[in-house]
């Protein structure tokens, strides 16, 4: 799957979402989201990101998204794999930084799409 096929796809989910604006992971959140994206912010210790309800983990999604964005540290990447696979998600878009090798691994292993870019930069 390349960079523009994912790019294609309406439905994603951002793992490591927050609420505080100066981190990538509400840049990535609300860029998704301004762009038209149906987008999902997933993170066990925030409730909700500019009146978004925000969900704990991805199974508590009411869709299962195409893609899913990783903006989180190694050992929660390893531990959503498991929850990608789970849920038949077959799509993963690894941040710079929660592209550690044994993530990357993990995600081959299973035969996952992965792809390593910086979303904010891909978006027009």
């Amino acid at each position: 799957m390349t960079i523009q096929d994912a790019l294609a796809e309406k439905v994603w989910a951002v793992i490591g979402a927050t609420h505080k604006t100066e981190k990538f992971g509400y840049k990535i959140y609300k860029c998704l989201k301004d762009h038209g994206y149906e987008v999902y912010p997933v993170n066990p210790n925030v409730t909700n990101i500019d009146g978004d309800i925000c969900y704990p983990s991805l199974s508590n999604l009411p869709v299962v998204p195409s893609v899913v964005d990783f903006v989180i540290p190694e050992a929660a990447g390893l531990a959503a794999i498991d929850e990608c696979i789970a849920l038949g998600i077959n799509t993963i878009w690894l941040q710079p930084g929660a592209d550690k090798p044994t993530v990357l691994n993990k995600a081959s292993e299973a035969g996952l799409h992965v792809i390593q870019d910086c979303v904010l930069v891909q978006l027009p």
